[in-house]
C-alpha cells in the first residue's frame, strides 16, 4: 500500500503542498483568477483548463523525469531547453521569491487578525519552522508534505460542510444563476500555468515511479489532488458573491462569519501549516539543484548550507511582502503566468514529449 501510494499520489500531494499556500490559501488568488469572472465563469475555469494544464504537464514532466532519471529541475531542463536551461533557474528564484513574499505576507496577517500578535512573530515563526524541514532533508519532507495534506483535506472539508450548512441558500441561488462572464477560459488557463511552474520543482518525490503507466496516471491524478481544496473553498465562497471579491483575505471573511472561534483559530493554524510546507518545498527544490552541482564535483553539498540557503531566501521574500498581499498576486502572478507558459508548459508539451517519445523506454 505503501508503495502505492508513493507511486501513485506521492507527487500530486507534494505539488498540492507546495502551491496551495501561494494558489489559493487566502482566497484571494481564487478571486483573481476565477470568481472575478462569475462563479459559473469560475468553476467552468477551475475544472476545465486549470485542471487539464496541470494534469497533461505533470503527465509529460514525470515520464520525463522517469525516463532520463531527472529529478533536480537543472537537469530537468537540459533536457528540454538544452543551453537554455537557465531560463528557468533564473524565473523560479524569481518565483520562490515572490511565493515567499506573499505566504509571509498571509503569516503576518494570519497572526495579526487573528490572535492579535505582530506580523513579525508569524515572519519568525515561518523562517523558523522552514530553516528546520529544510535541514532534515527530502523524507522528512515529503512525509510532512504528504502528512499535512491530509490534515488539510479534513479540514477544508469541514470547512466546506460548515460553509454549506450556514449559507447553503445563499451559494445555491448563487451557482444556480451561473453569472459566466467572458475571460474565464484565458485566466483558467494562465492559473494552471502558474502553478505548473512548480511541477519541476517537486521532481524529487517522482522518485518511486517505475513505468510509464505508474508515471502516467501519477500526473493524470495531480491536476485533481491539486485543485479539488480549492474547488471546495471556491464553492463556499460563493455564498457572499459578489462582497467578498472587495475582501483582501477571503478566507478570514469567511471565517468570522462562521462565527466559530475555535473552529477561525484551527483553520488559521492549519492554513499556517500550509505556509510552511509551500515554503520549505520550494526552498528544498533550490537546495536539491545546488546539491546536484555538488554531486557533479563528487562532494556532498554541507548540512548547514541547506538551513542557510532557507534563511536567506526568506528574508529577500519577507522584504517583497511590504508591497502588500493583494498586490503581489494581481500583478506579480500575473506577470509569472506568461513566464511559465513560454518556459514550462509549452516546452514540456512539445519538446519533453518529443523527447520521451524518442527515448522508447516506455514500460
Amino acid at each position: 500500500m505503501a508503495s502505492w501510494f508513493r507511486r501513485y499520489l506521492l507527487p500530486g500531494f507534494v505539488f498540492q503542498s507546495i502551491m496551495i499556500a501561494g494558489g489559493y490559501g487566502t482566497g484571494r488568488e481564487l478571486v483573481e483568477f476565477f470568481l472575478r469572472y462569475g462563479p459559473g465563469g469560475g468553476l467552468l475555469g477551475m475544472l476545465l483548463p486549470s485542471t487539464i494544464v496541470v494534469s497533461l504537464t505533470s503527465m509529460a514532466s514525470y515520464e520525463l523525469a522517469r525516463t532520463f532519471r531527472v529529478y533536480d529541475y537543472r537537469k530537468f531542463f537540459r533536457h528540454i531547453l538544452g543551453r537554455g536551461w537557465w531560463l528557468y533557474e533564473i524565473s523560479y528564484l524569481v518565483t520562490v521569491l515572490l511565493i515567499l513574499a506573499v505566504i509571509g505576507s498571509a503569516a503576518g496577517i494570519f497572526l495579526l487578525e487573528t490572535f492579535g500578535l505582530s506580523e513579525m512573530v508569524g515572519a519568525i515563526g515561518l523562517l523558523v519552522a522552514v530553516g528546520v524541514l529544510v535541514f532534515k532533508g527530502t523524507e522528512t519532507i515529503e512525509k510532512f508534505l504528504a502528512g499535512w495534506s491530509f490534515v488539510l483535506y479534513a479540514t477544508y472539508v469541514a470547512f466546506f460542510i460548515w460553509a454549506l450548512v450556514s449559507f447553503g441558500g445563499s451559494i445555491a441561488s448563487t451557482l444556480t444563476a451561473g453569472e459566466v462572464r467572458p475571460g474565464w477560459v484565458l485566466s483558467g488557463l494562465r492559473y494552471g500555468a502558474l502553478q505548473v511552474f512548480l511541477v519541476p520543482a517537486i521532481l524529487f518525490a517522482t522518485r518511486h515511479i517505475e513505468t510509464r503507466r505508474e508515471a502516467l496516471w501519477a500526473g493524470a491524478l495531480t491536476g485533481p489532488i491539486a485543485i479539488i481544496p480549492g474547488l471546495l473553498f471556491f464553492v463556499a465562497m460563493t455564498g457572499q458573491y459578489p462582497e467578498i471579491l472587495e475582501r483582501p483575505v477571503p478566507a478570514n471573511y469567511l471565517l468570522e462569519l462562521l462565527g466559530s472561534r475555535p473552529f477561525q483559530i484551527t483553520f488559521q493554524l492549519v492554513l499556517f501549516g500550509t505556509l510552511i510546507e509551500t515554503g520549505a518545498g520550494l526552498i528544498h527544490a533550490f537546495n536539491e539543484r545546488i546539491a546536484g552541482v555538488y554531486a557533479l564535483r563528487s562532494s556532498a553539498m554541507p548540512g548547514t548550507l541547506r538551513p542557510a540557503i532557507a534563511v536567506a531566501l526568506l528574508i529577500a521574500g519577507s522584504l517583497l511582502s511590504r508591497f502588500g498581499l493583494v498586490e503581489l498576486i494581481a500583478k506579480g502572478y500575473g506577470a509569472m503566468t506568461w513566464i511559465s507558459l513560454a518556459v514550462v508548459v509549452i516546452p514540456v508539451l512539445t519538446i519533453g514529449v518529443v523527447k520521451i517519445h524518442g527515448a522508447g523506454k516506455g514500460a
